[in-house]
């Protein structure tokens, strides 16, 4: 099948020049002249039959015709690009991986050697954050500015909250529940965990990134949504996130919230134990994103196969 088609050179020009409305901003990309980049969009416009920009005084705006072919040819540009990523084997660097801090060092990093000594040729990079975590009104989504495909050869994330990332490849993991966890060794003869009431008895480890009402369960809507009363839901210490509450539970300090897949491992292993099966549904949930430009670069497609199967199995 055969295609009319304008020359690459002067597409490539007009989406650049849209990304920055400037032909400046463009030459600087394309390593070309600004001068270049203006014939380019001429013979572009002079192919098309119209044009493509209005030049005003001090700034550049996209004409209707323009703006409605610019869509496309940006999905264009990124098909060609994941279709040459994908007839690579290996990247060029190494698989990023940015992960809530609880997420990572709880379930992540205990299985990680699986993925590992699958795929030997895949070097690792973790990091972790709270800029994993959305805030209540998104605000923290900034984490997302490591997704440079020009600065990062294969790069994802492990993200918890509401999935609206646009521009970027999603796919849920899991939507998970909360549960009380606590050190096997915390409930005693003289203190023990037998009825929801006995929490009352018991030191409430808070997380902070949790408790807002709209959004997270805290212990004021767990204890609620579990019908116990008499319990003062805001005494006891609190910790900037789940993975240092986490590790106040571990060390005895009192019972806190934790997201039950997160806890499993420590459950099993007898480290942790759940007084209370009662649970409280997150309104987030984990996602696995990446760009849409490195969703098909080898690295990527093979750890997110290998997350979506461990996610799977619980």
């Amino acid at each position: 099948m055969s295609y009319r088609l304008p020359p690459l050179g002067p597409l490539r020009a007009f989406e650049s020049a849209c990304r920055h409305l400037s032909f400046k901003k463009a030459a600087e990309e394309l390593s070309v002249t600004p001068a270049a980049v203006s014939q380019q969009i001429k013979a572009l416009e002079r192919y098309l039959g119209f044009k493509l920009f209005r030049r005003l005084a001090r700034a550049l705006e996209v004409t209707p015709e323009g703006l409605a072919m610019l869509p496309k040819i940006h999905e264009a540009f990124e098909c060609l690009a994941a279709a040459v990523e994908r007839t690579r084997h290996t990247g060029d660097g190494p698989l990023i991986v940015d992960a809530p801090p609880s997420f990572a060092s709880h379930w992540l990093i205990p299985r990680l050697a699986h993925f590992t000594d699958a795929n030997p040729d895949v070097e690792v990079h973790l990091s972790s954050s709270s800029h994993s975590v959305d805030g209540p009104d998104g605000s923290r989504l900034a984490g997302l500015g490591l997704f440079d495909p020009r600065e990062a050869t294969a790069a994802v994330a492990i993200r918890y909250g509401a999935g609206s990332y646009p521009g970027l490849h999603v796919e849920q993991l899991f939507a998970p529940v909360y549960v009380p966890v606590c050190s096997v060794n915390l409930p005693t003869a003289q203190r023990p965990l037998g009825r929801l009431a006995d929490l009352g008895r018991h030191t409430l480890i808070h997380d902070d990134t949790l408790g807002d009402e709209r959004h997270e369960a805290g212990w004021k809507q767990w204890l609620a949504a579990a019908g116990v009363t008499g319990v003062d839901a805001t005494r006891g210490p609190r910790f900037a996130n789940a993975a240092l509450a986490l590790e106040a539970a571990l060390a005895g300090q009192g019972v806190t919230l934790a997201l039950r897949p997160v806890v499993e491992l420590e459950v099993a292993a007898g480290r942790l134990m759940i007084p209370f099966e009662f649970a409280v549904r997150s309104p987030y949930a984990y996602f696995f994103v990446t760009p849409e430009s490195i969703a098909q670069r080898w690295p990527v497609m093979a750890f997110r196969q290998w997350l979506l199967a461990e996610c799977a199995k619980h």
